[in-house]
């Protein structure tokens, strides 16, 4: 299925108008009852693909949450209670997203929800958290552009992300791209910001092509680019699609010292998933990578693979980041409690405005000390850039001299400036829930 910006607007539009009718949206009854109850336990909810195409990388997600969930339990919970997983497999599909998240609020009754590895599933649950006044985590990198205030994200941004791969391979390979990507939001608007970024360094796009989530076929894109000639390879594809391709490159005859792909979504899990020799000598812009030689990510790394958890074999950027999440969940939520001394009287969006500024230490990070910005609500990180080896693990080859902050609107500074309470335009008004 073609996802495109349009339709999840339409989709996202009618979602939101379903919710306005009284039959469905009963505030009333919903504040009466308080979201968390002293006599029983803190639910979480937790919103990733268990199966379909993008179960490569977000059971890995699922998995790291329940495992950050039990290290807070043993270590006595969240203000002396329980944190209890509410789990549902997304299973690939946009509209489960959309379907499940109002059964989280509504029925399961969770103080927020950590979930989503692409655009499409956090665009289309954003519309009914925002109606709710509730809080999504968001643990991936995403395109930016938006400002909302029920959503937190923890993935890298463009300017946190490519925006330091781009000249990277420039510098290092040549100025001649070929864009592929998966057939949605995030990778187009990828693109467009990449080309940014490109055209600062005088480079050049040379062609542009995107597959359905789950596309397995590349053979005819690969014909283009053998024509082509590009000196690497820009890739924005996801899921099962992002193994195929690394696959059928090496089929192809196509060699990574010669034409390297750089990714924004190749690490670990799928170069696990496709192989070795499929990943090797290609490059990924992250800000976490296994091989991360520190105490706190050495611990995590071993008490990860070697839990009940760690089937997938690998640590990766993207459940690192949800493992991030759920920490920042409970550090808003006992700042909530420190700030109301009541923990019935805490509702999801108390825990988002306490939020910001609250950092991660080295202590819990495993890629270091990161810290929700007070205005955006995105996460401020170190990026660095890894070169896949022959052991499927990456070398960290460039690593920022300092902390990035995130900026959801770097290529477009006449929208406004995101703040707390949305986002500021130019003509002095605040606009909300800025999708």
């Amino acid at each position: 299925m073609t996802i495109t910006r349009r339709s999840l607007i339409k989709r996202s539009s009618a979602l939101a108008l379903a919710l306005s009718t009284p039959a469905i949206f009963r505030p009333s009854s919903a504040r009466a009852q308080p979201w968390i109850s002293k006599n029983g336990t803190i639910k979480l909810g937790v919103l990733f693909s268990q199966s379909g195409p993008l179960a490569v990388v977000e059971n890995d997600s699922t998995q790291v949450v329940l495992f950050a969930i039990d290290e807070i339990n043993a270590n006595g919970g969240v203000a002396g209670m329980q944190v209890e997983p509410v789990v549902i497999d997304a299973k690939s599909d946009v509209k489960v997203y959309s379907e499940k998240i109002s059964q989280l609020i509504l029925s399961d009754r969770v103080i927020s929800t950590i979930g989503g590895y692409t655009s499409a599933s956090r665009r289309a649950v954003a519309p009914f958290v925002m109606a709710r006044d509730h809080l999504f985590y968001y643990p991936t990198c995403y395109e930016g552009r938006e400002c909302t205030q029920n959503v937190i994200c923890t993935g890298p941004l463009a300017n946190q992300h490519s925006q330091d791969l781009i000249p990277f391979m420039v510098q290092n390979f040549g100025k001649r791209v070929y864009f592929v990507g998966s057939n949605y939001i995030w990778p187009k608007e990828s693109n467009k910001v990449a080309r940014v970024w490109l055209e600062k360094v005088g480079g050049e796009v040379l062609g542009e092509d995107y597959v359905p989530i789950g596309g397995s076929e590349f053979a005819p894109i690969f014909n283009k680019i053998r024509q082509a000639n590009p000196d690497f390879i820009f890739s924005t594809l996801i899921g099962d699609s992002d193994v195929a391709m690394h696959k059928q490159f090496l089929s192809e005859g196509f060699k990574a010292d010669k034409m390297p792909i750089a990714s924004l979504t190749t690490g670990e899990i799928e170069v696990r998933a496709m192989g070795a020799e499929a990943g090797a000598g290609h490059f990924l812009s992250a800000p976490y990578f296994q091989a991360l030689d520190t105490p706190t990510n050495n611990r995590f790394v071993e008490k990860y693979l070697g839990s009940k958890y760690g089937g997938g074999g690998v640590t990766h950027y993207n459940m690192e980041e949800t493992y991030l999440a759920v920490y920042f969940w409970k550090a808003g939520l006992e700042k909530a409690l420190a700030q109301t001394g009541d923990i019935e009287a805490i509702t999801p969006r108390m825990i988002r405005d306490a939020s910001g500024g609250v950092t991660i230490g080295d202590e819990i990070s495993p890629e270091g000390k990161v810290w929700i910005d007070p205005d955006n609500f995105n996460m401020w990180l170190r990026p660095k850039i890894g070169q896949c080896q022959g052991d499927g693990q990456f070398k960290i080859i460039k690593v920022a001299d300092q902390h990035v902050g995130p900026n959801p609107f770097e290529i477009y500074p006449d929208r406004g400036v995101c703040k707390a309470d949305g986002l500021h335009t130019p003509a002095g008004a605040i606009q909300k829930g800025v999708l």
